[in-house]
């Protein structure tokens, strides 16, 4: 029995990942969500969490709990998923997507933080325009260099960057989500591929998920108006 455990869904662009290739690729698991500055957080991120931090995938039965195997970091999940289910589809199946697919996920894993800091994830609110900076400007053309060069090499029978939906799709969707809220200026093959990866039902489950949470963290909404 597989438990992984997040943090909100309107913010939490780390648990977003392996939540969302996990629920595409129809593996089961059960969600623990810990909600940021909550009393929950404080009394069992320890417990959930070696790092204390969000997400972590635990593997094991239920008298178990929350598991004999743990897993945190993004990255570390997905290579165990496709350990664990090799016949999912985590990654591509031939040996120069697979590496192509591992370096995109490194890259977006390590870098872009211009990007991720002036444009914090925030599925609940629009801001067209804000964020925008010479560093955030050049992660984007890199992404979209990035998308097109991949899907040029690579996409065969679907609209997802190796054709099927796969990890790599999953590592970016959190930043189809702020291209969603902040609007900057894309290209029609960027526009295509965001509305591709909004409209897959793992994805949509999610943003139900974010749209329907009430609570508001300041530290991840600079662009708020004060009440």
């Amino acid at each position: 029995m597989l438990t992984l455990v997040i943090g909100n869904k309107n913010y939490s662009s780390w648990s977003m990942r392996p939540w969302v290739l996990l629920t595409a690729l129809g593996i089961p698991f059960r969600e623990v969500m810990l909600k940021f500055h909550s009393p929950e957080w404080d009394a069992q991120i320890r417990y959930y969490s070696p790092s204390g931090l969000v997400p972590v995938l635990w593997d094991g039965s239920e008298a178990e709990a929350p598991g004999t195997i743990g897993v945190w970091e993004s990255t570390a999940i997905y290579e165990y998923i496709a350990e664990r289910f090799p016949e999912k589809g985590v990654w591509p199946s031939s040996a120069a997507a697979r590496a192509h697919a591992r370096a995109i996920v490194g890259e977006m894993h390590a870098g872009f933080r211009a990007l991720r800091g002036s444009m914090p994830m925030n599925i609940r609110s629009r801001y067209p325009g804000l964020g925008m900076n010479p560093d955030t400007a050049r992660n984007i053309a890199r992404i979209e260099e990035l998308w097109r060069d991949t899907r040029a090499r690579f996409a065969v029978g679907g609209p997802f960057l190796f054709g099927a939906f796969s990890a790599a799709d999953a590592m970016y969707a959190p930043v189809v989500m702020r291209f969603m809220t902040y609007q900057p200026l894309l290209a029609a093959d960027t526009i295509a591929y965001c509305d591709a990866v909004r409209e897959h039902p793992a994805v949509a489950a999610w943003i139900a998920g974010a749209m329907a949470e009430t609570e508001f963290v300041a530290e991840d909404e600079p662009y708020a108006t004060p009440k």
